[in-house]
């Protein structure tokens, strides 16, 4: 599926990665693993490009080679751009791309502060987008007409898509393969990178406090993803972890980001995707399978955290399903 309404059956989409001058060399390599690793050579065709073709000096000391100059932008069904430093200035050749590429329908994704580009492209006029927290000051300050927030891991505006800083960019990516390919692929992408196979964009963009050094309290979250069966709550995570239920919100929110049944409910959602990929149960069998209940409750988180229905998204991966 591309950001120009669909690929053919089988056909390989076309990410191009923008590296500007002073690219971060971290950001440009998240979109090289996700989309330009070998194994998703049926899946994604994947190039750099810049201003012209030849070195392109990174942020840390060193420069990359780059094969393509800004003409292969018309070849991209989605266009990433890292970040780069300083912020404040982008070359407006540069910009004048991306605004093309949007004008055909390209889907454009940045990581980081790869947002500035965006936003002084005009991409992010009257959108919400983020960027990485240490710049929000900064970016407000330059771009009063974006909504932005800076609390969360990334944002999906449709055609366009902002991620904050360095592992967030992980996030979108593999949400992006997520829109394209469902999230059995997501999931194997997310299992060769060893990293989580969903943080929901609204995710908070760090934790109020360091991780404990033996994983916390990650074993009452494998125990609660193997009985989300049942209507478990607050009270029942916290007597399996041991701990007063008010202490226990407190490190859950701080380790997880998210509130422990906000977190529960997401980990239910990302199970009835999988079952709607993987199986041909009804839609009442996997909202009693996820612990949702009823297949109305199903519905209603299922739209909220992945922007469709369940017979739809079931539809858009086996249309022979109906």
């Amino acid at each position: 599926m591309t950001g120009r309404g669909g690929d053919a059956a089988g056909a390989v989409h076309r990410v191009v990665a923008l590296a500007l001058p002073s690219v971060v060399a971290f950001d440009l390599s998240i979109a090289a693993q996700v989309f330009g690793h070998r194994d998703e050579r049926s899946r994604y065709a994947f190039t750099v490009c810049s201003l012209a073709a030849g070195a392109v000096p990174s942020s840390t000391g060193f420069d990359i080679d780059v094969p393509r100059g800004l003409d292969v932008l018309a070849e991209a069904d989605t266009v990433v751009v890292p970040g780069f430093h300083p912020v404040d200035s982008p070359d407006p050749a540069g910009l004048a791309a991306l605004r093309e590429a949007a004008g055909r329908g390209t889907r454009i994704a940045s990581v980081c502060v790869g947002a500035f580009a965006l936003a002084r492209a005009g991409l992010l006029d009257g959108r919400a987008a983020t960027t990485h927290w240490q710049y929000a000051d900064e970016f407000r300050a330059l771009f009063p007409g974006v909504r932005l927030n800076p609390d969360v891991l990334f944002v999906d505006e449709g055609q366009v898509l902002t991620s904050a800083g360095i592992s967030a960019g992980i996030d979108l990516c593999l949400h992006l393969v997520r829109r394209d390919h469902g999230q059995a692929v997501a999931g194997e992408v997310a299992r060769r990178m060893v990293v989580a196979s969903q943080r929901t964009g609204g995710q908070a963009q760090y934790a109020q406090r360091p991780l404990p050094p033996d994983g916390g309290l990650g074993a009452t979250r494998e125990w609660a993803i193997a009985q989300m069966q049942r209507p478990l709550t607050v009270n029942h995570l916290a007597r399996h972890a041991g701990m007063p239920v008010r202490s226990f919100t407190r490190q859950f929110q701080d380790e997880a980001g998210l509130s422990p049944m906000r977190w529960l409910t997401g980990q239910r959602v990302l199970e009835a995707q999988r079952l709607l990929e993987a199986t041909r149960l009804g839609i009442d069998e996997i909202a009693e399978l996820c612990g949702f209940g009823s297949a109305a409750t199903l519905r209603v988180h299922f739209a909220r955290q992945v922007g469709s229905t369940p017979t739809a998204y079931r539809h858009a991966r086996h249309p022979a399903a109906g």
